[in-house]
């Protein structure tokens, strides 16, 4: 199957953002894509982290969501909706959700962002503190997709080794990272990160990217791409909006784990 990773510059207005994601995804479904991945944020990119609670929805109900539904419908696409901030019963933050929508537009799975970005970026003055604004998950999820079993991550989980290893031992046959990388880590790790968690489990990875300049003074790397289960980057998009189209030979893949069984040679665990 064709798999999508699509590229944006998310801002302030919600609207603008939901348009630009539409006209991705057709982008992507004339390209011929059953699969398509939106990038973190994609329907809003505020100035400060508690910003997000004003466009936040209840889970399973609400504009942002009957969108990307509709749109996985009438496009008939399977969507990753990177992330949206959906509201949690009794906290005053919300949950960075991934969701996946069906070709029907039903939702097939929701995972929360578990690991969350409070760092000061070495070497630059850019300070983050993800948590004051969202909850982080705690379950790991692996969802049922035409394309096959899909391991859901959102970027700074990409740091995690372990959650991969679990989503492998949970059947995923690729995984999917939207994100939004700043600049400097992104020139320093987004590669290296992404191969090395396709080259370790043996499987494709989607990764969908955040580009350019944000309302919050944010700078995004970009390079969304797909990697191949031996490492091979098939596809990128290094900036600006647009999307990379890849085919993903699972075929190839199950003879490649037969005949390289390294997730079989694990001692630990």
């Amino acid at each position: 199957m064709k798999i999508a990773a699509l590229q944006m510059t998310s801002g302030l207005e919600v609207s603008a953002n939901l348009a630009t994601a539409g006209r991705l995804l057709e982008v992507a479904a004339a390209a011929g894509a059953g699969f398509a991945v939106l990038p973190e944020n994609f329907a809003f990119m505020g100035v400060g982290e508690r910003d997000k609670l004003g466009v936040a929805e209840d889970d399973g109900d609400g504009p942002v969501q009957e969108f990307i539904a509709a749109q996985a419908r009438g496009l008939r696409l399977t969507v990753v909706a990177g992330t949206m901030a959906l509201r949690v019963p009794g906290e005053t933050r919300v949950a960075a959700a991934s969701l996946v929508y069906g070709t029907d537009g039903g939702r097939l799975g929701r995972y929360d962002k578990m690991h969350l970005f409070d760092v000061d970026v070495p070497g630059h003055a850019e300070r983050y503190r993800e948590s004051a604004g969202t909850v982080p998950g705690t379950a790991v999820v692996v969802v049922d997709t035409p394309a096959g079993r899909a391991g859901l991550s959102v970027c700074y989980d990409l740091r995690f080794p372990e959650l991969y290893r679990r989503m492998t031992a949970l059947g995923a046959d690729f995984m999917v990272v939207p994100a939004a990388f700043t600049v400097p880590t992104g020139m320093a790790h987004w590669d290296v990160l992404l191969r090395a968690r396709a080259i370790e489990n043996l499987c494709h990875v989607v990764a969908a990217a955040q580009s350019g300049g944000h309302a919050n003074g944010r700078h995004t790397y970009g390079h969304s791409l797909v990697v191949d289960c031996w490492g091979e980057v098939l596809e990128r998009l290094p900036d600006g909006e647009g999307c990379v189209i890849a085919e993903m030979d699972l075929d190839r893949q199950r003879t490649l784990r037969a005949g390289f069984p390294a997730l079989q040679h694990r001692v630990l665990t």
